[in-house]
């Protein structure tokens, strides 16, 4: 799972600015067994990993059919977040229940949409590349390289919006989410804090 977005389109996340120029060692690799599939409809691009344990619920809640897998649901559960405002974003990734992390582009408006589980067991990395490109990807040497300026976990249990203004949390949605670079040596990359509980995204050794 790769993608790489233009300043343009998202502007650097302040949470990976306030993190500082990190260029840490990737601890956690992308499973080579995860479920991967990409779909595109109505100008809508989504890069899904994972698997949902509710499909049946869930095919019924958007009026999908049977057949319909995670990646389709998806675009369909960001379509009503789309077009029924102000549907909350954090209603439609907090009913996925499963192991998952996505991607979404919306071309129309030019919104990126990006969410992972409330677990982190799908691993999704996130940094800023030297020219100002926002990169998002399963696997940390893919970004390594690229992202000088900073590079993270992204933070479980969280989603990331150009349409609702940045990172929030599933169930603290209204407050606000710092990056705190991580010092502790069994961590790397950003520990990210929001009023409440704690939402680590570091990986240990």
């Amino acid at each position: 799972m790769l993608g790489v977005f233009s300043g343009s389109i998202v502007s650097p996340p302040e949470e990976l600015v306030a993190a500082g120029s990190r260029t840490p060692s990737p601890k956690t690799k992308a499973g080579a067994l995860v479920k991967r599939s990409f779909a595109v409809k109505d100008d809508i691009f989504c890069i899904f990993e994972g698997a949902l344990d509710n499909m049946g619920s869930l095919n019924q809640q958007y009026g999908l059919g049977k057949s319909a897998n995670e990646v389709v649901l998806v675009i369909e559960a960001y379509k009503a977040l789309r077009d029924r405002a102000p549907y909350p974003p954090n209603h439609v990734v907090g009913h996925l229940d499963g192991n998952f992390a996505f991607i979404v582009f919306d071309k129309s408006t030019s919104t990126v949409f990006v969410a992972t589980d409330q677990f982190g067991k799908v691993p999704l990395y996130w940094g800023i590349t030297a020219d100002g490109n926002v990169a998002f990807a399963d696997d940390a040497d893919l970004l390594k390289g690229a992202c000088g300026k900073s590079l993270a976990s992204f933070p479980q249990g969280c989603f990331y919006s150009t349409a609702v203004g940045g990172l929030r949390s599933y169930e603290n949605p209204k407050n606000k989410i710092t990056a705190v670079p991580a010092t502790d040596e069994e961590i790397w990359g950003a520990k990210f804090m929001v009023e409440g509980p704690a939402v680590f995204a570091a990986a240990t050794k």
